[in-house]
């Protein structure tokens, strides 16, 4: 078939060049990503169906998904965390475990999820499950964050590489001492305290990144970045929403006990006002990405937000 070509005048030739004309945008998403849905959508129909290995197929879903989502990337802005660096691509799902693991133990004075099994795990097998389903975490909110960055209305303003303004010290003490306190006081007020789970990392983890000099939520907003305040929280909720409806059906699973909210209504297992949880997320889990840079003392990310 042939390719429809847009004239281009060259001056210097005084003869116009012919430029192919940009291919359509299904053609511009890689491969891979179409092998990524089609992963997604047979543990999906697997999870739900409970057909194959239905019980094991949580990993799959999300990473064909965070494939699927990486190659739209490409197709939109000719880059994404697989494109730019496949190490760090893969170090997204390695920080990622540990993430989650830290989210567990903040859930243990609160009870605010639970999971039921489709039977009993050993405890070896049941650790190493979990820990590779949660290393879908940050790669698949962080690919969606990029995505939504990828319009130039919820593009952040700072550049990738512009760190942004620095908290005066005595302000970024003052946050870090809220965050421990975050910390701290589920542990004696669960049903009051149990919203600090998803900004007591931002608090705690953020001022230390901004103070020295990595990317921050704080550094966003001091330079009066608001769009980096809705990328994140919705590519959050976004993901959020696929959470709840994955899990809706599948077994293994997850259930909630929240405190004044059990009553409302619902959206697959979540009450909908637990979905405001999953905007702060989004910025809990940059923190902490950027934290965890910060400790192995890597200066680059693999972010455009």
């Amino acid at each position: 078939m042939a390719t429809e070509t847009t004239p281009d005048v060259r001056p210097e030739l005084g003869m116009p060049r012919v430029l192919a004309a940009p291919r359509p945008f299904p053609l511009r998403v890689p491969v891979y990503a179409y092998v990524g849905l089609l992963v997604n959508l047979l543990s999906w129909y697997s999870s739900w169906a409970r057909v194959g290995p239905w019980p094991y197929t949580f990993f799959f879903l999300w990473t064909g998904f965070i494939l699927f989502v990486d190659g739209l990337n490409v197709a939109r802005t000719g880059t994404s965390p697989l494109r730019r660096s496949l190490k760090r691509f893969v170090l997204l799902f390695v920080y990622s475990a540990p993430f989650w693991w830290t989210f567990e133990a903040l859930n243990v004075p609160v009870q605010n999820w639970h999971y039921r099994l489709d039977h009993v795990y050993a405890l070896i097998p049941y650790v190493a499950i979990t820990t590779l389903d949660f290393a879908t975490v940050l790669p698949a909110v962080m690919e969606v964050a990029e995505l939504f960055a990828s319009f130039p209305g919820l593009r952040p303003r700072l550049a990738p590489s512009d760190v942004g303004p620095r908290l005066p010290v005595p302000a970024a003490l003052s946050l870090i001492a809220v965050g421990v306190a975050m910390v701290a006081v589920p542990w004696f007020l669960p049903l009051r305290t149990y919203g600090f789970v998803w900004l007591c990392l931002a608090f705690l983890l953020d001022p230390i990144n901004n103070l020295a000099r990595r990317k921050s939520a704080a550094g966003h907003l001091l330079a009066g970045d608001w769009r980096f305040f809705v990328a994140l929280p919705l590519a959050a909720l976004c993901c959020g929403f696929f959470w709840e409806m994955w899990n809706s059906r599948a077994l293994p699973n997850w259930y909630y006990t929240v405190p004044g909210f059990d009553s409302a209504p619902h959206l697959f297992a979540m009450p909908l006002p637990g979905y405001t949880g999953y905007l702060p997320f989004g910025v809990e889990l940059f923190a902490m990405y950027q934290f965890i840079l910060l400790v192995l003392r890597r200066r680059r990310d693999n972010l455009v937000v």
